[in-house]
């Protein structure tokens, strides 16, 4: 038997070593494949402190190729839709035999794609993904924060573009909007966080979409302890079109929707009583109880649509949130209304107002603390993001 310590964070490399089929880590799972005499690294779920142990080998093992390119077209691998990464079941080379490395996938592990992959479920209306929380996703009250949240639920969306075979070769655009320069972009989120979790848990987000309005698409996210299912968060979101080049709005071309409408599915994740729709107040200079000056965009807050990721500015807007706030407070619930782009070379100014011990009319929930955000630029005061956020005393709520 081979023992020996890892870290949280494991390098991934590739190894030499002859006809190794694999290893199993308990909490962690890796899978080497051989190919023309190089075993290259196919999974990895990196996870805490472990040890390695010899196990036997199943029937069957696990392979996976990375594909960089958008797949042609919805591909499916021992009956499971995949995203990216194509998942086939091939014999294992050492049944009967000694594997030379004596390392393989324990068959007690669960199977590779649960925590890796996303795939289709409810008839390939929603699609599923899980993540684990990573120590470099969580604050210092070592849980997840908002701004985590925000980007798991913008890679599960992305990843359902993906895998649906709609993908073009724009940042969640598809094919016909493409052809046409065309891109998505968000006109408001409003999520709601039942508890945050904490470093090393895993989490299931369900994502969908529907129509809404004339011009417009929706879509909804759900997020699940993995372990217990509850619902954890739930989120609601507007997309609109707008020309990659003239940075123009666009109407949806028929195209477009004709490629959209197989997936629209009606249903909320945030049911209407309870969703926050009031229209967010304007803060000024008068009315801004506390303004935070020269914020500057960097090289890496810029997605692959050369703009300011939407996540970005979460951290902007609470700039201007005191101190104690953020650290006896938890952000339960956050509603952004984007008015204009921001790019690298803008320098930004974040107002806040609030209005303590207040009913959060809004979205129908008691909230200990009320916040409204204006997110700015510093030279001509143009809006760029109006906020609205709830508070819940930490002591109070535990």
């Amino acid at each position: 038997m081979c023992l020996c310590s890892m870290n949280d964070h494991l390098a991934m490399a590739s190894l030499t070593t002859q006809g190794a089929s694999g290893l199993y880590i308990p909490g962690n799972l890796y899978r080497l494949e051989k190919r023309n005499s190089t075993t290259v690294l196919a999974m990895a779920k990196a996870g805490f402190s472990c040890s390695w142990h010899m196990t036997t080998a199943k029937k069957r093992s696990f392979s996976a190729i990375a594909s960089a390119g958008n797949p042609p077209g919805l591909e499916m691998r021992n009956g499971k839709m995949v995203n990216g990464i194509h998942v086939k079941e091939t014999p294992s080379p050492y049944i009967g035999n000694t594997n030379p490395s004596g390392l393989v996938i324990d068959s007690n592990v669960v199977e590779p794609q649960t925590f890796l992959l996303g795939r289709f479920v409810e008839d390939r209306f929603v699609y599923r993904q899980t993540f684990s929380i990573r120590s470099y996703e969580i604050g210092p009250d070592k849980t997840a924060t908002m701004e985590t949240l925000m980007n798991l639920l913008q890679e599960t969306a992305l990843n359902h573009v993906t895998s649906s075979g709609l993908a073009g070769d724009g940042f969640g655009a598809t094919r016909e909007m493409s052809l046409r320069k065309l891109i998505w972009v968000v006109t408001r989120i409003h999520v709601q966080v039942q508890r945050y979790n904490c470093w090393g848990d895993v989490v299931e987000i369900d994502t969908w979409v529907d129509a809404t309005g004339k011009n417009g698409m929706r879509r909804d996210w759900i997020i699940r302890d993995y372990k217990t299912q509850e619902i954890i968060t739930r989120a609601t979101s507007t997309w609109v079109i707008m020309n990659r080049e003239t940075r123009k709005l666009s109407k949806i071309p028929s195209e477009v929707r004709e490629e959209l409408q197989p997936f629209y599915i009606n249903r909320l994740a945030i049911p209407a009583e309870h969703n926050d729709v009031e229209k967010i107040d304007k803060l000024t200079d008068e009315t801004a109880g506390r303004i935070q000056s020269g914020l500057a965009p960097r090289w890496s807050d810029m997605d692959a649509n050369q703009h300011v990721n939407n996540v970005k500015y979460i951290g902007w807007i609470l700039e201007s949130v005191p101190m104690h706030v953020l650290e006896h407070y938890n952000l339960t619930s956050m509603t952004l209304e984007y008015r204009r782009e921001c790019r690298q070379s803008s320098l930004l100014e974040s107002l806040t107002s609030t209005s303590e011990d207040s009913n959060s009319s809004s979205s129908n929930r008691k909230a200990d603390m009320e916040y409204t955000h204006l997110l700015r630029m510093q030279a001509d005061k143009a809006e760029i993001v109006r906020a609205r956020t709830d508070w819940k005393s930490k002591l109070k709520h535990k």
